[in-house]
Parts: C-alpha cells; structure tokens; sequence
C-alpha cells in the first residue's frame, strides 16, 4: 500500500551537498566501502553522498541498513524494480541506436563498453532508490512494518559480471557541446545537477548526444510519469510493506539523528528529491539500455 505517500518534488530544489568519495576518511570512508560492497556497485551515488552531508542521519540510517541490504529480501526487491521499469520502458518505444554508433565508427568493443556501463547503472540505480524510499518514509513519520526482522543473506554475485572502467566526465572536463547537453539535461529534467550515469555514459560523447537526443523526446513526459508512478509506488510498498527490519530502524530515532544535523525540514526535502528523482533516472537509464540491444 502507498497511501498518503505521494510522489513529490521539493519546489524550491533544495540545495544539494554531496561528500565526494576523496573527501571521506575515518569512519565515513569505511562506511562508503561497506556500502558499495554490500551493494555490489563501483561507485556511491549522489543520494547517499548527498545523505552523508549529515553524518548523524548517515550513521543511523546505515547502522539500520547495513544488515538488510545483503539480504535476498532487498536483492529480490531491486531485481524487481529492474524488471518492472525495463519492461515499461519497452512502451517509450526507444529507437535502436547500435547501428547508428557503427556508422560513426563506433566498434563493437566500444558499444559493448557502454553496455556494461549501463549494465552497472541498471543494477544499481534500484538499490539506491529503495535506501531513498527508506529514508524519506521514515523522516515524513512511516514505519517498516512488512516482514519482521529475519533478514537471511543472499549467497553470491548479484550485480553483473562485467569490467570496465567507470570514468566520469565531469563538466569542467568536457568540451562545449558535452556542456551544452548537460545544461540541456538539467533544464528537462528539472535538476541543479547532472547525475553520475550521464557523466559516465559522456565518457563517448557523440554516443551521449545522440542517446540524449532520443530520450529528450520522452523524458519528463507523461507516460515517462505514469512509469516513475509505478515504480514510486513499488518501492515504497517494499519498503513499508514487504521489506523485513533487521537492523531495527525507526522513524523517531532517524528523526533525531537528522535533527542533530541541520533543521529537520531541510533534511527531509533533501531526502524527498533524490527520492523523487530516482525512479525518472531508472526509467532514463532503461530506456537508453534498450537503445543498445540488437534488434
């Protein structure tokens, strides 16, 4: 159930602090390390870099999580999630964009490469969704009430089998039309800043123009909406409603760990829009991996 949760986009955005990895040390960078490992990802999203500004909120919120998102519970909910919004994105009718990149004289290991980046992206991006969810539940008054405290651990290798190197071309790096694109991103989506999967995927510039081409025709749009409806709703009802709660998390304590931080209003907007971005950036990244398959 997602009653009286509603998809919600802080207006005014508010402003956004994320504690790049290279500035952690101490007991945050051993958290960091935990995290990617437990979720198996290369990189700390922006949302929980954003998150770790406030490090009493960042400390509860992961005491709570770490023992659940080993879990097959949270595992089986992010795969989830995968499969729902890739199968709606299928919908946005993505035009294929593999033989376009060979005419521009892309090669077969290139479009691979970006493959297995967006392979990274489209595994990850669904943890991280779920942790936003979790946060924003808890901080707006919500309770995991789903499956008790037995969390069993899932057994393996979840995140996909690939090897490639996970750069980012950070604006201050890139050429004037890649700046261009990124502003052109931020003013359609509705953002002050331009997530990490676009700066990794303009890591190929021309392949980023031309995959940013084909969703800015989608994006934002209503039936892009009605996905990221869908998949706000599937979140938060894993989270309140089927999620078990093994590390003992509650609305009250995180509440007074944000409040220790910065005024408890400004935390929750905070966590309400990478809560609210996540599920466009999931059906995003979807919709430019099906541009990738061979059809």
């Amino acid at each position: 159930m997602t009653t009286n949760f509603p998809r919600l986009k802080p207006d005014p955005i508010p402003t956004v602090r994320p504690v790049p990895e290279y500035a952690v040390e101490g007991q945050r960078a051993e958290w960091y390390a935990e995290m990617k490992a437990a979720l198996q990802v290369p990189w700390m999203g922006v949302v929980t870099m954003a998150f770790a500004h406030y490090p009493n909120l960042f400390a509860e919120l992961w005491r709570g999580l770490k023992p659940l998102v080993g879990s097959e519970a949270f595992v089986s909910e992010a795969h989830g999630l995968q499969a729902m919004v890739e199968a709606a994105a299928a919908d946005l009718a993505p035009p294929a964009i593999t033989n376009r990149l060979i005419d521009s004289g892309y090669g077969e290991r290139e479009i691979d490469q970006i493959r297995a980046v967006n392979a990274v992206f489209s595994h990850g991006n669904h943890a991280y969704a779920i942790i936003a969810a979790t946060a924003r539940l808890l901080l707006e008054g919500g309770e995991m009430t789903g499956a008790g405290g037995d969390a069993p651990q899932f057994s393996g290798r979840h995140a996909p089998d690939v090897d490639v190197p996970f750069m980012l071309m950070e604006a201050h790096h890139a050429d004037a039309p890649t700046r261009a694109t990124y502003d052109d991103v931020m003013a359609v989506l509705g953002l002050p800043f331009v997530n990490t999967d676009y700066r990794a995927f303009a890591r190929w510039p021309s392949y980023w123009a031309a995959g940013w081409g084909d969703l800015r025709a989608v994006a934002a749009s209503p039936a892009c909406e009605a996905i990221c409806q869908r998949y706000h709703n599937q979140a938060v009802g894993a989270v309140r409603d089927r999620l078990p709660n093994p590390g003992g998390l509650s609305g009250a304590t995180l509440r007074d760990a944000a409040g220790a931080d910065a005024p408890l209003d400004e935390v929750i907007e905070v966590v309400r829009l990478f809560q609210w971005l996540l599920p466009g950036l999931a059906t995003n990244v979807a919709h430019l991996k099906l541009q990738l398959e061979d059809i």
